[in-house]
C-alpha cells in the first residue's frame, strides 16, 4: 500500500490531521511538520529548504559540529584517564551535545542547550501522548479533567517566554546593525529577513517565525540523539561490523589529526551501517500521522475523506517479504544496492517519503 501511495496518492494523503498538542504547542500548527496542506505551508517549506536546510548551509554550520563533536569526545577522553575510573551516561552526553549543535545553529547560542533539552522532551512526550479529543470531538472534556490540556499549556507558554526572548533578541542586534556575517546567519536571522523583505506571499508572523523555529529545534533533539545511540549499540553488539568499519576508517583517514567531509564521503562501508541501524531503528518508528484530503480506494479498501493514516515505518523495515535476514544487522545488504534516503523507496522510509517527508533531504 504505501508503494502505491509513493507511486500514485502521495497528494490525496498528503494533510495533517488537527491534534490538540500542535494546536497549542506550535500556535495552531504554524509549523512545517504539523501544518495542513495548503500554500502557507508549500510555501514555508520551500524556504526550509533552500535557506534553512540546503546544503551549503549545511556546510557553513560544520565548525560547529566540529567543535560540538570535539567537545564530546574530549570529555569522554578525560573520563577515560582517571585513575579510579567513572562511569559515563552517552544517552545524556549525546543528547546535550545534539542540542548544543541544534541551538548554535538555529539561535546562535549553546547555552540555552541542557535547558531547551528538558523542555524539548517534554514536548515530544506530550506530542506522542493520547488526546481523547483528537479522536473524539465530543470527549474533548476528558483531556481538560484529566490534566493534559493543562500541561501543554503549561509547556507552551515556557516555550512562548523562550521564544519571544530569542526573537526579540535577534530584532534589537538587527536595529543596530550589528548582526551576524552574511555568510553564518543562523536559523533566526534568516526568518526573520524572509520576514522584514516580504518574500512569501502572506505576512510571515512573529507566531510563524517561532512556530518554524520550535520545529528546527524539536526535530533535531531526541531523534539525532536516539540515531546515534543505536548507532554506537549496534557496532558494539556485533564485533565484526566494528572491526570492519574501524579498518575503514582508519585506512581513509591515516594518521591526519581529525577526520574532515572528504573522508566521511568515501566511507563506503560506514554509511551502510549508517542505513542499517536507521532501517531497524527508525527516528521516528511511526511517522506522524496522515490525513486524506479526499475519499479514495486502496488495496481494496475505501478510504473517507479526513481519515488519518498511520505508517509503521518500523514494521515495513522489518518485513521478511522485502529483507532477507531482516532482524539481523547486515550492512552489507546495502552494499552495491540502489536504495538510499533520497530515493522514493517503500521499503526504506527512515525520513518519510514524498511532499510530508523530512524537509532535510530535499
Amino acid at each position: 500500500m504505501v508503494r502505491e501511495i509513493i507511486k500514485n496518492h502521495d497528494v490525496v494523503f498528503s494533510n495533517r490531521p488537527k491534534t490538540t498538542a500542535g494546536d497549542i504547542l506550535l500556535y495552531g500548527c504554524k509549523d512545517v511538520a504539523f501544518s495542513p496542506y495548503s500554500e502557507y505551508w508549500r510555501q514555508v517549506r520551500k524556504i526550509c529548504v533552500l535557506e534553512l536546510l540546503s546544503v551549503k548551509r549545511v556546510e557553513q554550520f560544520q565548525s560547529v559540529r566540529e567543535e560540538e563533536a570535539a567537545a564530546l569526545i574530549d570529555r569522554i577522553r578525560k573520563a577515560c584517564v582517571i585513575s579510579h575510573g567513572i562511569s559515563l551516561n552517552l544517552s545524556e552526553m549525546l543528547m546535550e551535545t545534539s542540542n548544543s549543535i541544534i541551538c548554535r545553529c538555529v539561535v546562535g547560542q549553546s547555552g540555552r542547550g541542557s535547558w531547551y533539552g528538558e523542555l524539548s522532551r517534554r514536548m515530544l512526550v506530550q506530542f506522542m501522548s493520547f488526546s481523547v479529543g483528537d479522536y473524539f470531538p465530543y470527549l474533548k472534556w476528558v483531556d481538560f479533567i484529566r490534566g493534559f490540556t493543562a500541561r501543554l499549556k503549561s509547556t507552551s507558554k515556557e516555550l512562548d517566554t523562550f521564544s519571544d526572548q530569542v526573537v526579540e533578541e535577534r530584532k534589537a542586534i538587527m536595529r543596530l546593525g550589528s548582526s551576524t556575517d552574511h555568510d553564518m546567519k543562523d536559523f533566526v536571522d534568516i526568518l526573520l529577513r524572509v520576514q522584514k523583505n516580504h518574500r512569501l506571499d502572506f505576512e510571515l508572523t512573529q507566531d510563524d517565525v517561532k512556530a518554524i523555529l520550535q520545529d528546527m529545534l524539536l526535530a533535531g533533539t531526541e531523534t539525532t540523539s536516539t540515531t546515534l545511540e543505536w548507532l554506537m549499540a549496534e557496532p558494539m553488539r556485533n564485533r565484526r561490523v566494528m572491526k570492519k568499519a574501524q579498518e575503514e576508517v582508519r585506512r581513509i583517514v591515516g594518521n591526519k589529526p581529525k577526520i574532515d567531509m572528504n573522508d566521511i564521503s568515501n566511507m563506503v562501508y560506514l554509511k551502510c551501517v549508517v542505513k542499517e541501524s536507521m532501517r531497524l531503528h527508525p527516528p521516528a518508528p511511526l511517522l506522524l500521522a496522515r490525513e486524506t484530503t479526499e475519499k479514495i480506494e486502496l488495496g481494496g479498501y475505501h478510504i473517507p475523506e479526513k481519515t488519518q493514516v498511520f505508517i509503521n515505518a518500523w514494521a515495513i523495515q522489518r518485513d521478511p517479504k522485502s529483507w532477507d535476514r531482516s532482524e539481523e544487522f547486515l550492512p552489507e545488504r546495502f552494499e552495491n544496492s540502489s536504495i538510499d534516503f533520497k530515493v522514493q523507496d517503500s521499503q526504506f522510509i527512515p525520513f518519510g517519503f514524498g511532499r510530508r517527508g523530512c524537509p532535510g533531504l530535499a
